[in-house]
């Protein structure tokens, strides 16, 4: 299937601006271009209340902004953007978390944890465990009592929700509700055909991924640590329900879906959905392609189905005498 509609007008004036590839840029140039995307997506729906928090990390603090949509949110949904952990800013991602936080009814929060090449691996990924231990310590404060809490994430984002979802079950981390995985970096394989598509080359190129990889993680051997590449781990038995998304002409197609494949075969439930006709990127960009307002509408779906079924299965408590 070729690209929707929308997304070929989109593509047709980016490349009537002339922009270079992002693995032609320095981080500081990618940086800035991408920050002037966020003006296309207008300022998103009003939320209840809106916050920035500041959260204590390994050398430093990083900020949260937290969207609370309502006084009494169904859930907290600890969100980590995309950008291959080299660009992007908590700012940039507003629109979205107001509207993820409008479709599911949880509270929102964006965590701006520090990005390559400044900070490498694993300090994206201990910056994200910080923000969600914190968030998750705090929920009787933030959001007025315990709440179901979800990880969820875009590209680089997605691989780090992924990576938390395997700590915290396997280790002395909060309980996860359910994972949102959407087109998430699993692996360092560059080789697989999505990768060498010549109709995936759009947004985001395999050029781009090997710079991002390049900036991330310099040493290619250790690039297989679970922790980087969650697709490598022995062992997703016992890991919250998953929502996966793919797109089409992405890169990152075939190992967003052999991880939802992999999850399934360790008895995760998953829901998972291929979008035809969509690139990778195209979940953030809400009220510019109507491609986001599909997904944005499966995760909201996807998330009330696994909520009502965990509520079904929950133990009837005997009445009091």
């Amino acid at each position: 299937m070729t690209l929707d509609d929308a997304t070929s007008s989109f593509l047709a004036q980016m490349a009537e601006q002339g922009g270079r590839p992002l693995h032609e840029q320095t981080p500081a140039e990618a940086r800035q271009i991408t920050a002037g995307l966020k003006d296309l997506f207008g300022p998103g729906p009003d939320v209840h209340r809106a916050e920035t928090l500041s959260v204590p990390v390994l050398d430093g603090e990083i900020d949260v902004l937290l969207l609370v949509p309502t006084p009494s949110p169904t859930g907290l949904l600890v969100y980590f953007h995309g950008g291959g952990w080299v660009i992007g800013k908590v700012e940039e991602f507003e629109t979205l978390g107001r509207r993820l936080a409008e479709r599911t009814g949880q509270a929102v929060a964006l965590v701006d944890y520090r990005l390559a090449p400044e900070h490498r691996f694993p300090t994206a990924v201990e910056d994200a465990w910080a923000a969600l231990l914190w968030l998750s310590e705090r929920s009787d404060d933030l959001l007025g009592g315990r709440v179901p809490l979800t990880v969820a994430g875009d590209s680089a984002g997605g691989n780090l929700a992924a990576v938390l979802a395997r700590r915290a079950t396997h280790g002395s981390g909060p309980e996860i509700a359910r994972q949102v995985l959407v087109y998430p970096v699993t692996d360092c394989d560059l080789e697989r055909p999505s990768y060498r598509d010549p109709a995936n080359q759009l947004m985001l190129e395999r050029a781009s991924m090997v710079a991002f990889w390049d900036h991330y993680l310099p040493d290619v051997d250790a690039r297989v640590d679970p922790d980087a590449s969650p697709l490598r781990a022995e062992d997703l038995s016992g890991l919250p329900p998953a929502i996966v998304l793919t797109a089409e002409h992405d890169v990152l197609r075939d190992e967003g879906e052999a991880y939802a494949a992999a999850l399934e075969a360790a008895g995760v439930p998953v829901d998972a959905r291929r979008f035809d006709g969509q690139m990778h990127g195209f979940f953030t960009m809400v009220n510019l392609l109507p491609g986001a307002d599909d997904a944005l509408a499966y995760v909201a779906d996807a998330i009330a189905r696994q909520s009502a079924t965990d509520a079904a299965q929950q133990p009837t408590q005997e009445p009091t005498r």
